[in-house]
């Protein structure tokens, strides 16, 4: 007499299709909780204004979007200073930006582009008080 087949699934591939919906679902949710905040409100920096007097410009959080060009120096206590390239309609500009050391944390890299949210201090210094990477 032959033998039925079984009707059931079988128990590790069911094991199996619920343990991929629980990475799905994780791996969602990380990458969902690590959307960077945005700089929306933040205007955009007038590059011809800064380059007039970039003193006038103090105490003001503005938008940069440009490129790293160069890491100009850097200390473990007090951060360090990149050169950014900004594209613009008169062709390509470099800001300096201090980049406090609460962002040590971050790999900034040349050749990179990144948004920059910043305020300026005494002298028409850009300080970093946000950073994203584009």
């Amino acid at each position: 007499m032959a033998r039925r087949a079984s009707s059931r699934l079988n128990p590790g591939i069911i094991l199996g299709a619920v343990a991929a919906i629980a990475v799905a679902i994780f791996a969602g949710k990380s990458l969902l909780g690590k959307k960077e905040k945005s700089f929306s409100d933040a205007r955009p920096i007038d590059i011809k204004e800064l380059l007039e007097n970039g003193n006038s410009l103090r105490g003001n959080e503005y938008l940069v979007k440009g490129q790293i060009d160069e890491k100009l120096q850097w200390t473990a206590d007090r951060g360090q200073l990149v050169s950014v390239k900004v594209e613009t309609p008169g062709g390509d500009e470099f800001i300096g930006i201090e980049i406090p050391a609460e962002f040590n944390q971050l790999n900034i890299d040349t050749k990179q582009k990144y948004a920059f949210r910043v305020k300026f201090r005494q002298g028409g210094i850009a300080v970093a008080t946000g950073i994203n990477r584009l």
